[in-house]
């Protein structure tokens, strides 16, 4: 794992996974690779999971320039976002996300795969903006969405690329709640240290498969028919 966009750092029963690549965080495949290795280190020694951003910004979503140089390239890189969307849905371990600021698309993705999302208090965007630049919602990025979002904010937040501000994000069902924003990655610190403390770790796993099991199941087999019709819409030139 690189020591540069991704930190891992072991506070008692808590893995902190600090995303920071300098810029906008956007989601490449080194960055999805490195993710991947610390939600797997993670799961051999830690009783639950902090992902961080830097301030700011939490995630931008997928790196643009992979994803408009080619449609070979920008599925590539879906799956690879999709593996990881998918492998923090189904972690044996709580997953709380300290979203430090704007969350977009992939990132956005990422906050409904948690189990638990402290959002920055601040002039943040959050939401799915992938039909405003050219971009199908893939399927397991709709059912993520399903199954976190209010159910009057879904068409709106999905179909429509609606953007929210921080608190209107909790309305909607991004977010779970606020913390300031120098707060807010030593709050969800302080909530990941308190369910690896109640939980039982066999009891938590066995009950995440019960509870997401299928659904996961479902999705990871529809990944190749969301990865073979995927396109993106590029703007037309000037």
């Amino acid at each position: 794992m690189t020591e540069t966009a991704v930190r891992y750092e072991l506070q008692d029963r808590v893995a902190v996974v600090t995303v920071d690549d300098g810029k906008a965080n956007a989601i490449s495949h080194q960055l999805a690779a490195d993710l991947h290795d610390a939600l797997g280190r993670a799961a051999g020694e830690a009783g639950a999971v902090v992902i961080a951003g830097r301030p700011g910004r939490f995630s931008a979503g997928f790196d643009l320039a992979t994803m408009t140089s080619s449609t070979e390239a920008a599925r590539d890189l879906l799956q690879a976002g999709a593996d990881l969307a998918l492998e923090i849905h189904g972690h044996p371990t709580p997953v709380v996300l300290a979203c430090t600021g704007h969350a977009l698309a992939m990132g956005a993705i990422f906050l409904m795969a948690a189990d638990v999302r402290i959002g920055a208090e601040g002039p943040f965007k959050i939401g799915l903006n992938e039909v405003a630049i050219g971009m199908p919602v893939p399927r397991f990025g709709v059912e993520l969405a399903r199954s976190s979002l209010s159910t009057t904010a879904f068409t709106a937040a999905v179909n429509l690329a609606t953007i929210y501000d921080p608190e209107a994000a909790v309305a909607a069902g991004y977010l779970d709640r606020l913390a300031p924003a120098d707060d807010v990655v030593s709050a969800a610190v302080e909530c990941a240290a308190e369910l690896a403390e109640r939980l039982r770790p066999d009891a938590f796993a066995l009950t995440r498969q019960n509870c997401r099991g299928a659904n996961l199941e479902a999705l990871r087999h529809g990944l190749a028919t969301d990865i073979a019709t995927f396109t993106v819409e590029l703007p037309p030139s000037a």
